[in-house]
């Protein structure tokens, strides 16, 4: 099993796995509630839109993809990357998307016209994990070179978070696809959340967690070492977070 999710309202789950499928289970029970199939190879990761009825995962087959969490249907696929989607990040309500991939890129999607609407940034390096948020005030998000396109639904005060391959964890204005920040740590970034409009967390390939301040990336805030496993994944709870390992 490579990624999980529940629904908003708590009810439903949704899993992916290296079998190349994804199933739907019920949370209370663990019963299996549809099968979703389309993908060829690993499926890396998947999440619920908001509604909780529509889900969106990406695959080693460079894919993306809507499904119907009521009849497994799958709505749209989308093709643009060159490599495997390592993970995606849903604009506020999910008229837009995000995906970032083994390629070096992160894109931005039109859900309803299934178009990509642009690439927000091209590293040269595999991007394992992104989060969107919205940006402190005081950040300079930079300008769009052009302008947006009215497709573009809430990209604008808020910043995507790139965790990259080459030990660089990246801000970048997701209107304006400018660079905000970039962050060198001491390994491979793996994962990264928000914890506030502030706050970041990033965890990387050589077991550090990094708590920086988007105002001042220069020295992070705090570095966490409880093993040198891999981080994998960060999930803010309550007044902190939760991490997993690969130990």
């Amino acid at each position: 099993i490579t990624c999980l999710d529940i629904s908003s309202g708590g009810g439903l789950g949704v899993s992916t796995s290296t079998d190349g499928t994804m199933k739907i289970w019920q949370a209370a029970n663990g019963e299996i509630r549809r099968q979703l199939e389309g993908h060829v190879y690993d499926v890396n990761c998947c999440r619920f839109f908001p509604s909780g009825l529509v889900v969106l995962s990406g695959g080693m087959d460079a894919q993306l993809k809507i499904w119907s969490a009521e009849d497994a249907s799958c709505v749209v696929t989308f093709k643009g990357h060159k490599g495997g989607i390592l993970d995606t990040a849903i604009v506020e309500r999910g008229r837009n998307v995000l995906s970032c991939s083994r390629d070096g890129t992160a894109r931005l999607w039109d859900c309803g016209k299934s178009a990509c609407l642009g690439v927000i940034a091209d590293c040269g390096s595999p991007v394992n994990g992104i989060a969107v948020g919205t940006a402190d005030n005081s950040l300079n998000l930079g300008t769009p070179e052009k302008a947006p396109s009215e497709r573009e639904i809430g990209t604008e005060g808020k910043i995507l978070l790139l965790a990259r391959e080459d030990k660089k964890l990246e801000g970048v204005g997701l209107q304006s696809r400018q660079p905000v920040f970039l962050f060198i740590g001491s390994d491979a970034f793996n994962c990264c959340t928000f914890l506030s409009s502030t706050y970041i967390l990033a965890g990387t390939q050589d077991g550090n967690i990094y708590q920086l301040d988007v105002r001042n990336t220069n020295a992070p805030i705090q570095v966490i070492h409880r093993s040198g496993a891999p981080v994998l994944s960060l999930l803010p709870y309550r007044d902190g977070f939760i991490a997993s390992q690969g130990n």
